[in-house]
């Protein structure tokens, strides 16, 4: 992978870390939906003039159907439901439970489309599951708040609903090209979620920070970051583009101890760190062979004592 594609991956990263944080700024003054529905609404427009200008839009409306369904699981869903976790949890918590997507979609796949469940993917789901058991322990215990334990299983559950989308597009959207569903998924549920918006629309009008945080939200961290993600999809290829799922929690844990004085927790690192390591052995990056290489190239090998030689007087 060349220089600027490792910068161009590295940027989309801290994009998608910032806007946990961002989603946590903002969330409080205009509530889950109406955050959400700005924030697709504000990526949608910024993708359909991009989008016109290279495929024509007939293409949007010719797989209304399946784009809805995309939109609903991808954006609408899991969108809605971290800006819910983020009320009561902090940015770098959630985005390590978002993590777990890849988990999830390994064993939705299995189930759905009878995709291979081998030991390697079974142990690092049971890695991830460790994990995740380490990272929420101190919340589900008696001193947490039901609050705090929604929210927990709202964060969980759009990693789920992540899993689900990419588990459709794996089985049923194939033939359709990434622009077509970047940008049909942002339109589609941008106007599914309208409803539930305008009925929670906040009564009091928000502060000028929180609606320029949405505008980042909406154009930088999801507009702009669509175009980097399926340039990069195009380039290096999908495998390598989705080892984005390990950089976004450190990029969020960063942004939310510097900017929010949120506290970072050994056992949010440990959690972390198991949860990352069962993703990359659930999805293939990591195996055995990778884990001998490492282990010959940092010289830790021993090397095999010879026997002497007995040399008799």
């Amino acid at each position: 992978m060349s220089i600027s594609d490792t910068l161009r991956l590295l940027f989309l990263a801290a994009l998608w870390g910032g806007s946990f944080l961002l989603m946590r700024t903002s969330v409080g003054e205009f509530g889950p939906f109406a955050l959400i529905e700005l924030r697709i609404t504000f990526a949608a427009l910024f993708l359909l003039p991009l989008f016109q200008w290279r495929h024509p839009l007939g293409d949007l409306w010719a797989h209304k159907r399946a784009l809805c369904i995309l939109g609903i699981f991808n954006s609408a869903l899991p969108f809605t439901l971290i800006a819910y976790s983020t009320l009561y949890l902090t940015a770098g918590f959630a985005s390590i439970l978002n993590a777990t997507m890849p988990l999830f979609t390994a064993l939705i796949a299995y189930w759905w489309i009878n995709d291979s469940l081998s030991s390697a993917k079974l142990l690092g789901m049971l890695i991830g599951l460790v994990g995740v058991i380490i990272l929420v322990w101190d919340k589900v215990s008696f001193l947490a708040t039901p609050n705090e334990l929604i929210a927990i299983a709202a964060g969980l559950g759009a990693a789920c609903s992540y899993g689900i989308a990419v588990t459709y597009t794996k089985a049923k959207l194939s033939h359709i090209k990434p622009w077509t569903l970047a940008t049909g998924s942002q339109v589609a549920s941008s106007i599914l979620l309208l409803p539930l918006a305008l009925l929670f629309w906040p009564v009091h009008m928000p502060s000028a920070s929180s609606w320029l945080g949405v505008a980042v939200l909406g154009i930088m961290c999801t507009g702009i970051a669509y175009v980097i993600f399926f340039g990069l999809i195009e380039r290096i290829g999908p495998a390598k583009s989705s080892t984005i799922t390990f950089l976004v929690p450190g990029f969020s844990v960063v942004w939310g101890a510097y900017f929010l004085s949120e506290v970072v927790t050994l056992s949010m690192v440990v959690a972390c760190i198991f949860i990352l390591t069962g993703t990359a052995i659930a999805t293939g990056i990591l195996t055995t062979s990778n884990l001998v290489a490492l282990y010959q190239k940092s010289g830790l090998q021993k090397s095999t004592p010879q026997k002497q030689k007995n040399n008799l007087p």
